[in-house]
């Protein structure tokens, strides 16, 4: 019984990881083809949405066989994260590959759309740079893993935050790039909402695993921003 069982479930598992990535390609690859008369901004958009992904992928393989010892995820923090999901990795995609949210489209004037261009060159090397400081210690979640530790060099030297100072980058500059109210804009709301909610949480369980050495790094740090005297955050 349990000769047959065992290839059963070996074969459910991998078609179960299979399928999502499957489902991924294809949704590339049409809002790749919609893209053939897309914008420059559109391109802009889709091409650093990719390298985000690719900066990504490794970290995410990499710590999946990391135990976590601590899980503070909850409802909320579940809502808010399928909702960034939506708005800013599915959205986007099926506006590039069908226009079916054309009726949303604004118009900004040309120079906006290049600031948005130019922001993604920052924001792409302090994503990197961000999943590259913290190595084994990155979690998609409000995890504690085995071994965690409390990451002060590199970009985590002068800020907290560096990985949401990038997405707050990517999400400004999305409806610069993307001119529409839903496949553009909507990411502003949805991130703002989930930055206020998820990093009172993360504080929390920084201070409470890693305590007063959490205390120090917290007062010589800006949060998102470089801290630059006593006084800022």
């Amino acid at each position: 019984m349990s000769e047959t069982t065992q290839p059963q479930e070996s074969i459910l598992k991998k078609t179960g990881s299979f399928l999502p990535n499957l489902i991924g390609i294809a949704v590339l690859l049409a809002a790749g083809y919609g893209l053939r008369h897309g914008s420059l901004g559109e391109i802009a958009w889709f091409i650093s949405a990719i390298c985000m992904t690719a900066i990504r992928i490794p970290h995410s393989k990499q710590n999946q066989n990391n135990e976590i010892i601590d899980d503070k995820k909850d409802i909320i923090e579940t809502a808010v994260l399928f909702a960034m999901f939506i708005a800013m990795g599915l959205l986007p995609y099926i506006e590039l590959a069908t226009r079916v949210f054309s009726f949303a489209d604004y118009s900004l004037p040309s120079w906006a759309m290049m600031v948005g261009l130019i922001a993604q060159v920052p924001m792409l090397w302090l994503f990197w740079r961000s999943h590259a400081d913290l190595g084994k210690n990155w979690s998609p979640g409000l995890e504690i893993r085995e071994d965690h530790g409390l990451v002060t060099g590199g970009v985590y030297a002068r800020m907290r935050h560096p990985m949401y100072a990038a997405i707050w980058i990517s999400v400004l500059a999305q409806p610069l790039l993307i001119q529409n109210w839903i496949a553009g804009a909507l990411v502003v709301p949805v991130f703002l909402l989930m930055y206020v909610t998820r990093i009172p949480k993360e504080e929390a369980m920084m201070r409470e695993t890693f305590g007063e050495s959490y205390d120090s790094y917290k007062a010589s740090t800006g949060r998102v921003f470089p801290k630059l005297s006593r006084g800022s955050r």
